[in-house]
């Protein structure tokens, strides 16, 4: 796997955070099964349920435009160690991603960290067989 292009896409998009509250910048990038990239950055909002994360925005711009898998993310944080992302992140990555997913966590400092998926969140919410959300 060629880390440093979603490593630079990721940072790129870190840059971008709105994050006026918490300080805390998130840049994330997501690599297609068909090798494209795609980023977010966390969006804060006076009204703090609004906020939306990086890795959230990220598969919100890659579902937009038409895809549903992925083979590598790398999460760019602050903080020491990289920070993992958020449940709800986690969740929504369980919806398009297999928990082989590899994630590398990172920040500016040059530290790494590896995970797949399923070690980060290890039981995600599961539909009975058969049925369907009805959304």
């Amino acid at each position: 796997m060629k880390w440093e292009p979603l490593l630079a896409a990721a940072g790129a998009a870190q840059r971008h955070a709105h994050c006026p509250y918490s300080g805390f910048a998130v840049g994330a990038a997501f690599e297609t099964e068909s090798g494209e990239i795609f980023v977010g950055a966390n969006v804060e909002n006076r009204s703090y349920g609004v906020t939306i994360c990086a890795e959230r925005s990220a598969v919100a711009a890659a579902v937009s435009a038409g895809h549903r898998r992925f083979r590598a993310v790398v999460i760019v944080t602050p903080s020491t160690p990289p920070g993992p992302p958020c449940g709800l992140c986690r969740e929504t990555m369980t919806e398009f991603c297999d928990p082989d997913l590899p994630i590398l966590l990172a920040n500016p400092q040059g530290e790494r960290r590896m995970f797949s998926l399923g070690e980060l969140f290890p039981e995600p919410f599961r539909l009975p067989e058969g049925e369907t959300s009805g959304g």
